[in-house]
């Protein structure tokens, strides 16, 4: 996409440019550098420059909350990683595997307070409705979380209690991205709302894709453990779908890999196997589309843009097409 090309390039002129291993204490910053270093798809940061020029809005005036969007989202993979103790991020060691628990949490404390300063320089009533926006998105992301936390103790999640977890982990963080960048454009509240219901059900469709790469995904390609999601007892939407479609045998079977904690080859074998039964990744691929379907439809009910709204619809197809 030769318009993604142009946000990535106003994007990382400045974000490239951050150093944070020349601040001090070193202890504190170096490791926020290396996690920025390992590089990532840097999406939201790019929708958010997309709605901006979408609504006819200064590109540059969006350029720092695009960076303090990245800046949070790496906050939460960092403090994710921990409590996942997850071994590797983008194919390269965590931080808290590479430094320490403790360093981890605190450079992650500091990544979000730098967050919030990269919105200082909005003019006043921006800055209010934009902090506004990004604090309630910020609080839906906690309990998202804990959510997730929470099902990974329960022996069964229904699939309402999965969507509404995944909307306030993935999708409200990428809806914001779009509308913040609607806000700065002045967009009218219809289309800034309207923008906002697109990204949050394409981040739904966003992490229905990432739990079907976990496990079906090119092998190759996957910059973490392979089937980290079963490793780790994470009941996804394959786990949700395979306890729907199952039969007794094959769901008391799940349960029973599910309630094994320590890392086992065999688990993964055994549970791929009934899912690849089951074929649940055909199931999961109708959700999908049925939410990338939902987000563009929103595209359809924006008004007041000035460009062509063809570079939403290509964004979602591309993003929900890929293979790792």
């Amino acid at each position: 996409m030769e318009a993604l090309k142009k946000y990535q390039e106003i994007f990382h002129e400045q974000f490239d440019a951050l150093r944070f291993d020349q601040k001090k204490p070193s202890e504190l910053y170096e490791p926020i550098d290396y996690l920025l270093q390992l590089g990532g798809k840097r999406l939201r940061p790019l929708v958010s420059l997309m709605a901006c020029d979408i609504f006819g809005g200064t590109i540059q005036k969006a350029v720092k909350p695009s960076i303090a969007i990245e800046l949070f989202h790496n906050f939460t993979l960092m403090h994710d990683d921990i409590m996942d103790s997850a071994p590797l991020r983008r194919g390269r060691t965590t931080v808290h595997e590479k430094y320490d628990v403790n360093t981890a949490i605190l450079s992650g404390d500091a990544l979000l307070i730098q967050s919030y300063q990269f919105f200082e320089d909005l003019e006043p009533h921006l800055f209010k409705e934009v902090i506004s926006l990004f604090s309630a998105t910020a609080a839906k992301l906690c309990e998202g979380q804990q959510y997730d936390m929470n099902f990974m103790q329960q022996s069964e999640v229904d699939l309402d209690e999965y969507l509404d977890m995944i909307k306030k982990k993935t999708g409200v963080l990428t809806a914001a991205a779009f509308k913040i960048g609607a806000i700065i454009a002045q967009a009218s509240p219809e289309d800034a709302d309207r923008i906002y219901q697109f990204g949050e059900n394409l981040g739904i469709a966003f992490q229905l894709k990432d739990d079907l790469l976990d496990i079906f995904g090119e092998k190759s390609a996957v910059g973490k453990k392979q089937a980290g999601d079963i490793f780790e007892n994470k009941k996804t939407i394959l786990f949700i779908k395979a306890l729907e479609k199952g039969n007794e045998q094959q769901i008391k079977e799940l349960k029973y890999w599910y309630s094994i904690t320590a890392e086992n080859i065999d688990k993964i074998y055994a549970v791929e196997r009934i899912f690849k039964q089951l074929k649940v990744d055909l199931l999961v691929s109708e959700m999908i589309d049925e939410y990338t379907q939902k987000a563009q439809n929103f595209i359809e009910q924006i008004e007041g843009h000035k460009i062509s709204k063809d570079i939403l619809f290509e964004f979602s197809d591309r993003l929900i097409s890929r293979r790792y």
